[in-house]
């Protein structure tokens, strides 16, 4: 017959494989079985059984066991919540971007509007706005022109957009290579015939082709 202490690891054993089917995470070392009993025909001591692990690491802490932990966000986050935080991400980095140009914003749909006032080539206005991590602002709707004529309108300046004219003389697309599928020329615009290289809006909100090297304000979107 098995001793107590046998019955006991006999029945704890069978706990754990129970809560290590349910768990089905990998498991720390069990305790050895107990020898057998001493005799010719001695039972064997009860074979050891995988431990049970803690619970797995998460955006706060490691596992209980010093388990490592994976950075970025586990698959069994919400995926709206998943989807509002990476949301949040690319909003926070829009505004670092603005912060560093310490100027005017707007907001319109998806787009934030800055400018820090300064009048430059287009050349350096772009830069201006790339290095802050956004681009020229180029509006592709009415609502987006109307936002960007406001600045222009605090500062009563025109201001260079994102606009440029292609390898076809009097053809003009996004700097981003796009078509443009909404333009606002002014009466008579554009009549550059390939001089006038870049688009200034004036301070009415229409847009003008314009050569690149002349001073004009700078608005950048991110």
């Amino acid at each position: 017959m098995l001793s107590y202490s046998s019955y006991v690891l006999t029945a704890v054993a069978a706990l754990l494989v129970t809560c290590h089917a349910l768990c089905k995470c990998p498991g720390i070392p069990g305790l050895p079985g107990v020898p057998g009993l001493p005799g010719r025909d001695g039972l064997k001591g009860q074979p050891h059984l995988p431990g049970l692990m803690g619970p797995s690491g998460n955006l706060m802490s490691p596992g209980r066991y010093g388990l490592p932990w994976s950075q970025g966000l586990p698959g069994s986050l919400d995926t709206v919540l998943y989807n509002a935080l990476a949301n949040l991400q690319e909003r926070l980095s829009k505004l670092e971007g603005v912060l560093a140009l310490h100027g005017k914003i707007k907001e319109v749909g998806d787009k934030i509007l800055a400018s820090n006032g300064k009048e430059v080539d287009f050349a350096s206005a772009l830069r201006s706005c790339e290095e802050a991590g956004g681009t020229l602002a180029t509006p592709t709707n009415e609502e987006e022109n109307k936002a960007i004529l406001a600045i222009v309108k605090q500062y009563n300046r025109y201001a260079y957009l994102g606009i440029k004219e292609s390898e076809a003389s009097g053809q003009f697309k996004s700097i981003n290579g796009m078509p443009l599928n909404y333009t606002k020329w002014h009466q008579h615009e554009p009549n550059g015939k390939g001089a006038e290289n870049c688009v200034e809006m004036y301070t009415d909100g229409s847009w003008n082709d314009k050569k690149c090297n002349l001073y004009r304000l700078t608005i950048c979107e991110f």
